[in-house]
């Protein structure tokens, strides 16, 4: 493979797309064809400009591409190389969130729902590593000051990854807070936060920002991965990375969205992915939640007040706030079990989760898993070496 006319060929696609066109995700079939491409766009980078816009993933031997359509690329190389659009993919929040909310003091009713109090005097998820990808975070707020780590901005590199937007601060919230009684309380109070921005103030970004998100927490032995986004497509850039993360050993928990529908987005839809679903106070699942039979877990989702940028809190709806109460359960669970794997995690889960109160003309069998727990999942541990290792694979 001729390397310097690679490189030619993406400068003429960089060249010809403006600033805001289509991007591309090119994949290197052949590892070292891959090491040699990455070591040659590092030293020609800093004399053309334009494969500045160009990022890499080592972890899945991409190079994300400025090209409305790469058909050189594809032309010349489909033998060496794979090339897939890089697509959009959305927050998770069901509609705007709702009117500033007043500090709880007390605890919030998802907390309290998952029975997280009830395991503090088991586990706090101390020193449990959690990488938010998301819109970033608060860093002032009174409540996270304790609960977060510098994280990384992906899309102003060398910046701290400042919340625009409201939905990551949110997350944190949910899943580490630690405001005492003045403030609010997540989930997991001694578990640290690792802010991964990856979208922009509106909540959109691109596959390729997710794939780098993964890449960075894997490269950085973050213990736990929470993701309240989706898309209704498949991609295998993004499905690769989620497969690296899972043998990497690194539990991916996802939400599975807000249409209200059996089925549901993608990347819940991979097996490798722990899929969350959200229910109401009355352990119902949620009207707006999606739901079926690969969902592993319902988590609190519906009106869940949280913190907010600016000292403030609201309340949100959404999977993405039920995925949130779930992370937050697994790194109890985590800084209690080190060493447990995405699998055992997955059917600890599963087999932990509380009966759902069925709507009319609902099935159990068709939801999928139940109501999360957090004292029972502590509990189920001991069951663990007993049951991790017999059956066959729940599909995701």
């Amino acid at each position: 493979m001729d390397l310097h006319e690679f490189w030619k060929l993406v400068l003429e696609e960089a060249a010809a797309a403006p600033g805001n066109a289509e991007r591309r995700i090119v994949t290197f079939h052949d590892p070292r064809q891959y090491a040699g491409a990455l070591s040659q766009w590092k030293s020609l980078k800093s004399r053309r400009p334009g494969l500045r816009r160009v990022k890499a993933s080592p972890l899945i031997r991409a190079f994300f591409v400025p090209a409305a359509g790469a058909v050189k690329l594809m032309q010349r190389y489909r033998e060496a190389i794979a090339v897939e659009e890089d697509l959009r993919i959305q927050i998770h929040s069901k509609a705007p969130p709702l009117s500033a909310y007043k500090p709880p003091h007390s605890l919030p009713w998802g907390v309290r729902a998952i029975h997280a109090p009830q395991a503090w005097s088991r586990s706090t998820g101390v020193h449990i590593k959690i990488g938010v990808i998301d819109t970033g975070a608060d860093f002032l707020h009174p409540d996270l000051k304790s609960s977060l780590a510098a994280g990384v901005n992906l899309l102003h590199r060398g910046m701290l990854p400042i919340d625009d937007n409201g939905h990551g601060t949110h997350i944190a919230g949910t899943l580490a807070a630690s405001g005492g009684t003045r403030g609010m309380m997540g989930v997991a109070p001694r578990a640290l936060i690792y802010p991964v921005k990856a979208f922009d103030h509106t909540g959109s970004a691109f596959v390729s920002d997710i794939v780098l998100a993964i890449d960075w927490c894997v490269q950085n032995r973050i213990d736990l991965i929470n993701m309240s986004f989706g898309m209704k497509s498949r991609s295998i850039a993004l499905h690769d990375v989620v497969i690296k993360a899972y043998r990497a050993g690194i539990p991916i928990i996802a939400s599975s969205g807000n249409d209200g529908k059996r089925g549901g987005d993608y990347p819940a839809r991979y097996s490798e992915t722990i899929a969350v679903g959200a229910i109401d106070r009355k352990r119902r699942v949620a009207s707006f939640s999606n739901h079926g039979a690969y969902i592993d877990v319902y988590g609190p989702g519906e009106n869940v007040p949280s913190c907010w940028p600016k000292d403030s809190y609201k309340e949100m709806s959404g999977t993405s706030m039920a995925t949130s109460h779930v992370t937050g359960a697994a790194a109890l669970l985590l800084a209690l079990r080190p060493g447990t794997t995405p699998r055992e995690l997955k059917q600890m889960l599963r087999r932990s989760s509380a009966p759902l109160l069925l709507r009319k003309g609902q099935r159990r069998a068709a939801l999928g898993g139940g109501a999360l727990d957090a004292m029972r999942l502590l509990r189920s541990r001991a069951r663990r070496q007993k049951c991790a290792n017999s059956g066959p694979r729940v599909p995701g």
